[in-house]
């Protein structure tokens, strides 16, 4: 049987972290700063871990994620 492939997609915005979870980065940031408040600016630094529905969507798009 050949390699599965993992999605393009997944491999650029997902990182797995040791224990299984899915590490995303903070969605909302990309335009319209102007009408954010400063308090969300602040909390959507960083990365976030997925909740454990959405991990169910990407998980088999990342075959030889652990």
């Amino acid at each position: 049987m050949p390699k599965m492939k993992t999605k393009s997609s997944c491999k650029k915005r997902f990182k797995v972290t040791a224990s299984g979870r899915i590490k995303a980065g903070q969605a909302g940031k990309r335009h319209g700063m102007i009408k954010r408040s400063t308090k969300f600016i602040r909390d959507a630094r960083g990365t976030t871990v997925l909740a454990k529905a959405d991990e169910k969507i990407i998980k088999p798009m990342m075959p030889y994620a652990r």
